[in-house]
């Protein structure tokens, strides 16, 4: 052969052409190993098979071991090398050198990199991974895993290796110290914790809403309500303490010491309000506030005693809700954490930017001039409704480089700690990267994380993100954390928004129609968009896109497409594992059953069904506009009072329906809801009268309250007589609002509400 011929004038010796390109392979190859070594990179796996091995001091901790195994498993894994442990440090190189708390390079200080920090750099044919602390190691492997090996961590399930039987690495020298060094979202998984170098709270002997763990009401109200906050001339066991009161600092104190000897490893001690409202209103704690502008003064006058006591324990306190704002005078002791939390904040724009946020951006700067140790408590998700649309994705990043421009090193980014919600995985995924490096290119973040954990419908999930964000962004609505996708039926989650919603998900669905697990990921994101077409439905009950069409005798009918999407988004929340739509419970069980209650209640006819009412007291506007007609519409009230209920804030109810001419009636019926957490209590009584006339009113029967004023949680309760057939026309209906809060809640002396629904008369 011509090409055999010249080959062999050219080396002198006979060989195959196969011989000929495996020769120039192996050429290439050295040559290139040359080269690596002369430049910096790094030839880690060829074919396989690898020279390299790790070397470790022999006197190394077992976490640096532990994760040197885990650097280990995954080269393995990868390209099938096990790269074996040595503490025999090699004079040729070929080597990955574990360092830490100290360098064999003279032109570094491992101390330079903190607690977090570390240092990859490939130089003389090694891979030096360099670190001050056991943990700055483990943060350096996890980096060089997802940076330089290509490996991911998407969620807890879903881990991305690449096959690789080839590795060499680029010229390395990256340093990585981070600005935030506590980094803490609510997830409690070891293994993504580790690997997105985030903190836990787990070493903390007490973390936040605490005065009634050290005090607690139960053992201390009875004997000395003088303890705890006075409120509307009310001693309150179930809101703050009566901080100016020496025994109540003795009994923290005293508290304290008893658990610190229970966790000596713990030096992170909350001692903080209740998560409930309004500060101790005696004479002593107010003269304290006044003086310093805040209820943060008598809090933090409270607290620096408290840290006094326990010089060598961090102390921390809530800046949160009324204590928010910082005192004028009183500076917190230098053992005293302060946990300033933006629960207020809208969600749909950086806080830095909007006017409604700028208290907040005031107070940051207020508490950074008093403070240097403060730790951030940031809320990203709906906790009202978690499977509802939250796009509030592009405002993470300003956040969180806000926090950091103002000094603030200790952040909590609160989501769930497991991964279930709004695109809970990306949400998660993206803080923190952004807790880990707040300038970070966040569109290639995303991009990567989508196309990991997508796959081909990746473009559309996208195009979903964007879409709904820019359409956010142009309708100039609020995201709240207790918010509900009705509030934006003319914005972002218009019903012409909506529609678009729907037609990306269905192609992202065909794209991958063929991959079950991915299609039940897409399935899954779309959750939200069911549920706001699902919710946004309730309001406009037999309106256009509402739950029900009229019949010619103006009872309500449920659309089948309704029904068929309820059986439809259950069923997906099931196959996604997601066990409950809000933060405090709600499975999608009961959510099924909820809905299923609204339909079949709202279809049921009655004699007072569309006759006009009057009311003796205006309902509030808040809810349904406080239209009257709410009580004859055929529409059964939700478990929420924002939907299909009246209420009346510190005013009995009293209603009256004519229906129209004389009717043969036996029974009056009506619900009302209790909802101790938003001051709306049941009606002490609810009594039912009839009439002929208008005029004169007979009692047909009265029913006094059951339900337990404490009892937490939404509950609807009927109210209903029976009673002889008779002939009426007026119907009457009178609930007793108890008036106020029980001097024991929260809002104590504040009005109490009653919310009623459909009075149904048959």
């Amino acid at each position: 052969m011509r090409v055999r011929l010249d080959f062999q004038i050219y080396t002198g010796m006979s060989m195959q052409f196969s011989q000929f390109r495996l020769f120039i392979f192996v050429l290439i190859v050295c040559m290139s190993a040359h080269f690596n070594s002369v430049l910096g990179s790094f030839s880690l796996v060829q074919n396989g098979t690898s020279d390299v091995s790790i070397y470790v001091d022999a006197a190394a901790s077992s976490s640096v071991i532990a994760n040197i195994d885990t650097l280990r498993r995954y080269i393995r894994e990868m390209s099938g090398a096990d790269l074996p442990v040595t503490h025999i440090l090699s004079k040729k190189g070929r080597q990955i050198i574990v360092e830490t708390g100290a360098s064999l390079l003279s032109d570094l200080k491992t101390s330079d990199f903190g607690n977090d920090g570390f240092r990859l750099r490939t130089l003389n044919g090694s891979l030096y991974i360099t670190a001050n602390t056991d943990y700055g190691f483990q943060n350096a492997v996890y980096t060089f895993l997802e940076t330089y090996l290509g490996c991911r961590m998407y969620s807890p399930s879903v881990v991305v290796i690449p096959r690789q039987t080839t590795i060499i690495l680029p010229e390395i020298n990256d340093t990585e110290v981070p600005s935030l060094t506590f980094r803490m979202q609510d997830i409690h998984d070891s293994s993504y914790v580790a690997w997105h170098k985030l903190n836990t709270h787990e070493d903390f002997g007490l973390f936040v809403h605490t005065f009634q763990v050290l005090v607690p009401p139960e053992k201390y109200f009875q004997q000395h309500p003088e303890y705890f906050s006075l409120l509307n001339g009310n001693r309150t066991p179930k809101a703050q303490l009566c901080l100016t009161n020496p025994e109540v600092c003795r009994i923290v104190v005293d508290e304290l010491r008893t658990r610190m000897k229970e966790k000596p490893n713990s030096h992170f001690w909350s001692v903080s309000q209740n998560d409930t409202y309004v500060p101790c209103e005696c004479d002593s704690c107010r003269a304290i506030d006044s003086v310093e502008g805040s209820p943060s003064g008598s809090i933090l006058a409270f607290v620096n005693r408290v840290a006094d006591e326990f010089p060598d324990q961090t102390i921390s306190t809530l800046a949160y809700q009324y204590s928010r704002s910082a005192p004028r005078n009183i500076k917190p002791r230098p053992n005293v954490n302060i946990m300033l939390c933006s629960i207020e904040c809208n969600r749909s724009k950086p806080i830095a930017e909007d006017p409604s946020s700028a208290s907040f951006v005031r107070d940051v700067e207020d508490w950074g001039r008093l403070t240097h140790n403060i730790f951030l408590w940031d809320y990203v998700i709906q906790f009202r409704n978690l499977v509802s649309p939250f796009p509030n994705l592009k405002v993470l990043q300003p956040n969180i480089q806000l926090f950091v421009k103002n000094g603030i090193t200790s952040v909590f980014e609160q989501g769930l700690p497991v991964m279930y919600g709004e695109f809970a995985e990306l949400r998660i995924y993206l803080i923190s990267k952004l807790l880990w490096n707040p300038d970070i290119n966040v569109d290639s973040v995303m991009n990567d994380f989508l196309q990991g954990f997508y796959g081909k419908a990746a473009p559309f999930v996208r195009q979903y993100i964007d879409t709904m964000h820019d359409a956010l962004q142009a309708s100039g609505d609020n995201l709240d954390i207790y918010g509900y996708p009705t509030s934006s039926k003319d914005g972002y989650l218009s019903p012409r928004m909506m529609d678009t919603y729907c037609a990306i998900f269905d192609q992202a669905e065909v794209a991958v129609k063929d991959d079950p697990e991915i299609l039940l990921r897409v399935r899954t994101a779309r959750l939200p968009v069911q549920f706001a077409l699902l919710e946004q439905a309730k309001i406009p009950g037999d309106g256009d896109r509402g739950c029900f069409t009229r019949t010619g005798n103006g009872a309500l009918k449920t659309r089948p497409e309704m029904e068929s999407l309820l059986t439809l988004f259950v069923q997906r929340c099931k196959e996604a594992d997601i066990p409950r739509l809000w933060e405090h419970g709600t499975s999608p069980d009961g959510f099924l059953a909820s809905t299923q209650r609204f339909f079949d209640g709202s279809t049921k006819t009655h004699l007072a069904l569309s006759k006009p009412v009057t009311l003796t007291q205006l309902a509030s506007p808040k809810y349904h506009d406080g239209d009257q007609s709410a009580l004859t519409d055929g529409y059964k009230g939700w478990d929420d009072y924002h939907t299909h209920w009246l209420g009346f804030e510190g005013d009995d109810m009293e209603a009256t329906i004519d229906l129209g001419s004389e009717q043969t009636v036996s029974a009056i019926n009506s619900d009302f809801l209790q909802d101790i957490n938003s001051w709306v209590f049941m009606p002490l009584s609810v009594t039912f009268l009839v009439s002929v006339d208008g005029q004169r009113f007979r009692t047909v029967g009265q029913v006094d309250n059951t339900t337990p004023p404490d009892q937490w949680g939404a509950i609807i309760a009927p109210y209903n007589v029976k009673f002889e057939p008779s002939k009426v026309r007026y119907i009457r209906v009178k609930a007793v609002n108890m008036k106020t809060c029980p001097a024991w809640h929260k809002g104590s002396g504040g009005p109490a509400w009653i919310f009623i629904d459909e009075i149904s008369v048959l």
